[in-house]
């Protein structure tokens, strides 16, 4: 039987191309910055499917919101 780390709530896989309407990015910008460190990184669901788990490409959305919202804070 297979056990959610969430509290129980099973994990969403998101595609690429639901990544990319999630965060409106293209492929290539989203490869960047997954190169550097600054987007989630994609899991390997079979030899030839990757896929993002929901809940952290939310907790991006959410952190560049915050970051917005601080600099605006800030000027």
């Amino acid at each position: 039987m297979l056990k959610a780390s969430d509290g129980g709530r099973a994990k969403r896989f998101l595609r690429r191309s639901d990544v990319q309407d999630f965060t409106g990015l293209p492929t290539s910008t989203l490869y960047e910055l997954m190169q550097k460190g600054e987007f989630p990184k994609p899991i390997n669901l079979s030899p030839r499917t990757v896929g993002w788990i929901e809940d952290e490409v939310i907790a991006w959305q959410e952190a560049k919101i915050a970051q917005r919202d601080h600099a605006a804070e800030a000027a």
